[in-house]
This record gives structure tokens, C-alpha cells and sequence, in this order.
């Protein structure tokens, strides 16, 4: 794939030969992440093995270099670099570039997080599930022109398997299972320019939802392989080549088909990001023996077991440790789908989706419980996954209405995957009155800003997805201010 994209994109010859040799080498382009006060992780993928020359900035020009080093691709990881670098200073801009055989990679642009005694603004992008069949990755065109510190993708990086209608590409390849289709994938979705644009406009935090291993999928089975041992080794495959295509530090580097990614991030005195992982260590669906591919659930008991999880014991343990001791302005928990309830029986049934967080309802209640006791009474949720815009108030109790609200969710559409039509959404928003917000059939990315008196959320739409030069507005506002928690239109 990393030489297919190379000669499709230099196709008539037309690029000069710095460029070419600069396509030959990283075509896949760079990218950053895990933006802690004094480091930062660096990430290319080039196309051969060997030692690959880093080397990191204060200037863009790259002249006055705080840091260089060599890293070596070795073939067992794609070619994969990843460079830890530490001593940097806090909350300011760097620049970065990889050398390897006299060409020079393009230069990327990282940020480091603030010091811990500051409490300077917060500004970061919250998106998901972009399906590169379904519509082109303009939205990352104007991500990476927007001002940001970070960027927050919350899972669907990849999609394992074609799925929709009126497709304006192709995945090359069928279904993924094995660790050289997922390889293919990865690189076909990076050699994307709008895509490698945002990369290197701003350092990435990212956590994984179902599609980058398979749709749907719960721990150690899928719906298309229940067999947790063939399964087992599936997602080994699947979790390396995330791994290997993410700008995750080393020590991330998985072993099997077990990869620790929930984390946590300090922004200063203003917020504390918690990143969850609910999906490798959830239960099984409830009532799966009789469930249906649509996923309703309606008079399932199992739905109720107070034994059922979607994070796990071990990290329901270290949020909650986390939650007990956080002292920032703001936490915010970047996580992956929808948190809260929503009830889709018509009139007085209730029928709920089972993949969700309506499927673990008592793990969604302790999660609240630990929100609500924790001594920052201030909590954004952030989520992905279903493919339309949400705002919505969190209760420990959505079937009374005065309960208080514990914290406020957003969720920040698709960049490209089609959503729900348009009559779904207003159903919900009608028979879950909790649910402040809803917006389908159009595709973008949030955007959080943050400061000591409030949060302002805007929900940025393409004007249409299916063309790669689409315009990009702000289709609605949102505040929250600090101490009163609860979606309010601005």
C-alpha cells in the first residue's frame, strides 16, 4: 500500500523531485501526540527499514533544535517511528521533521501542555468515525486551520468493512481480519492529504471504539466470530497495526491482544481529561443469545445486572481513584459513544440500543455516582460513534426530570460516516427530554473551548461531505458555566 500510494500520487510526474523523494520516503505523512508540560510523542511511518534521523524545534524553520536523535523502522512494526522526547517546555508550540535517506518528511507542528500551576484556555477539537468510503476527509482540511491545542479522536479511525450508500471511494481490500489488511487500511486512510494536514497542524489524544477491530464487538468476541480464541487473535492483529499507525509512545507498544490505552492528561489548574476505553474490557451484550443485528433491547433483564461493565473492574478503579483526587477547573472524559439514556420505545415501551451505554445501564449509574462524588463538581463527557451531534444533561436518575445534573455531554457528529435520518433524532429528543440537542445528516467535529467561567462547545457541519473542497460553518453553539452544569443554546 505505502508504494501504491506513492505512485498514484506522483502520476504524471508533476510533483519536483524534493517532493518525490519526500512522498518515496514518508507517505504517510507525520504526526504528534500525548501532549504532556514537557513531552511529546513524534510518529511517521516511512517506507523502508532502517535508521530514520528526528530532530525537534522551537522555531519553524527549525533552526534553533532543542532536540535530535536517530529511531530505527524496523520491518516487525510497518516501518513505524515512534520517538518519545522529553525536556521540553511547557505550553508552547514546536516543530518536528524525520530525515531518512537525504529527504526530509514534511513539518509538523506539536504543542506541548501547559504547566501545571497555569490556568490558561483550553481549546481542542472532539471527532470520530471517519468512514473513507462515505464522503471525503474535508473536515480535517479546516481542523487543521483551526487554533487548537489538541485534538480529541474518540474512535473509528479505520472502518474494518464497506457499509453504506452512495459511496464516493473505495476501500482497497475486503474485510480486515488479518494484521497485513489492517496495515492497508491504516495507510490507504493516511495517505488521505486533508487527513496528514491535521496530523501535523496539532498533537493528537485518541482512543479506540469498534471499527478498528470489528463492528460491534464486546472483550474477546465479535458478532462475526463468537469464538474468543480465533477472535482473540483478530484483534492482536488489529490492536499492533492501531499501535503502529497512532502517535502513541513506546511503552503503549501492545503485546497480544492487550493494549492499555485509557489515560489521563493535565491542561494546568483549568482540566484533567480523562480518555476511557469501553470496548476491550466490556461484557457481553445482554440477551445476545436473541439479539437482533439492530440491537434493541426491550424487556431484557440481563440488561440490569449489576455484574455487567463497559470499562472493566481495573479501570473503573483507577477513574475512580482519579476522580476522588482531581483538582482542576474542569475534568472532561473523552470517551466513545452516546452516555446518555436514550429511551427509542414508541409511547410507553421502552427499547434501548444495546451497544451503547443504555446496554450497561448499572455501569453508566456508578460511573454518575463517581462523577457526582468527585470535588470538581465540573464535568464535560465527550463522545463519538453514532454518527450525529448531540447535547445532553447527565442524571444519576434520567427517569425523573429534577433530579440535579451531574455533568453535561456533548457528542461531536462524524467526519464522514452516515448518521440517522433526521425523524430518529427527533423522537429521542422528544421522549428523553434530558437530551437538550440533536443533529443528523450532515457530518463535521466539535469544538471546546474552555476557560475558568465556562465551556463553549460549537458543532461544525460541512456544507456537503461528498465534496473534498466543502465549505464548513457553525451549525450550533453551546455554554456551560462553571457551577451550574447543563447544555445551554448560545
Amino acid at each position: 500500500m505505502l508504494r501504491r500510494s506513492f505512485l498514484l500520487g506522483v502520476s504524471g510526474l508533476t510533483l519536483p523531485l524534493p517532493a518525490l523523494a519526500q512522498a518515496a520516503q514518508f507517505p504517510l505523512g507525520v504526526a504528534s501526540g500525548c501532549p504532556r508540560p514537557t513531552s511529546v510523542v513524534l510518529w511517521t511511518r516511512v517506507a523502508a527499514p532502517g535508521p530514520v534521523a528526528w530532530e525537534i524545534a522551537e522555531d519553524e524553520r527549525l533552526q534553533r533544535v532543542v532536540a535530535r536523535g536517530t529511531a530505527l523502522a524496523e520491518p516487525r512494526w510497518a516501518h513505524s517511528i515512534h520517538v518519545d522526547v522529553e525536556g521540553l517546555r511547557p505550553g508552547r508550540p514546536y516543530w518536528y521533521r524525520f530525515i531518512l535517506g537525504g529527504a526530509a518528511s514534511p513539518v509538523g507542528r506539536t504543542r506541548t501542555a501547559p504547566d501545571p500551576a497555569t490556568a490558561t484556555g483550553l481549546r481542542f477539537v472532539i471527532a470520530s468515525c471517519q468512514q473513507y468510503e462515505q464522503g471525503y476527509f474535508a473536515a480535517w482540511r479546516h481542523a487543521a486551520a483551526e487554533e487548537l491545542d489538541a485534538v480529541l479522536f474518540v474512535g473509528d479511525y479505520i472502518y474494518e468493512a464497506s457499509w453504506g450508500r452512495n459511496l464516493v471511494r473505495h476501500h482497497a481490500g475486503g474485510r480486515c481480519t488479518l494484521l497485513d489488511d489492517y496495515r492497508e487500511r491504516y495507510a490507504q486512510y493516511k495517505s488521505d492529504p486533508d487527513l496528514q494536514a491535521a496530523h501535523a497542524a496539532h498533537p493528537w489524544i485518541v482512543t479506540w471504539d469498534d471499527h478498528e477491530v470489528t463492528d460491534d464487538y464486546t472483550g474477546d468476541i465479535g458478532p462475526e466470530d463468537p469464538d474468543p480464541v480465533r477472535f482473540l487473535a483478530q484483534r492482536a492483529a488489529a490492536y499492533q497495526a492501531y499501535w503502529e499507525h497512532m502517535p502513541l509512545p513506546n511503552a503503549l507498544r501492545p503485546g497480544g491482544p492487550s493494549l492499555r490505552l485509557y489515560g489521563r492528561y493535565r491542561f494546568g489548574t483549568l482540566a484533567e481529561l480523562f480518555t476511557l476505553d469501553d470496548r476491550q474490557y466490556r461484557a457481553h451484550h445482554a440477551c445476545r443469545a436473541t439479539l437482533k443485528r439492530g440491537k434493541p433491547l426491550e424487556n431484557c433483564a440481563e440488561r440490569l445486572d449489576p455484574g455487567r461493565t463497559m470499562l472493566g473492574a481495573e479501570q473503573e478503579a483507577w477513574f475512580a481513584d482519579g476522580m476522588r483526587r482531581a483538582s482542576a477547573r474542569w475534568n472532561v472524559l473523552a470517551q466513545q459513544t452516546l452516555m446518555a439514556e436514550a429511551d427509542r420505545g414508541p409511547g410507553e415501551r421502552h427499547i434501548y440500543w444495546a451497544d451503547g451505554w443504555d446496554g450497561y445501564p448499572v455501569a453508566r449509574q456508578r460511573l454518575l455516582d463517581t462523577v457526582a462524588a468527585s470535588p470538581v463538581k465540573d464535568t464535560l463527557v465527550l463522545g463519538g460513534d453514532v454518527h450525529s451531534f448531540w447535547a445532553t444533561d447527565l442524571k444519576r436518575d434520567f427517569a425523573e426530570l429534577k433530579t440535579p445534573t451531574v455533568a453535561t455531554e456533548f457528542v461531536g457528529g462524524s467526519i464522514t460516516a452516515q448518521g440517522p435520518p433526521a425523524n430518529r433524532v427527533a423522537g429521542l429528543i422528544a421522549k428523553n427530554p434530558h437530551i437538550r440537542a440533536g443533529l443528523s445528516e450532515v457530518n463535521g467535529y466539535g469544538v471546546v473551548a474552555l476557560d475558568g467561567k465556562k465551556a463553549e462547545v460549537s458543532f461544525r457541519t460541512l456544507a456537503d461531505v461528498r465534496d473534498p473542497r466543502s465549505s464548513i460553518a457553525t451549525a450550533r453553539r453551546f455554554v456551560v458555566e462553571a457551577g451550574r452544569p447543563g447544555a445551554v443554546p448560545a
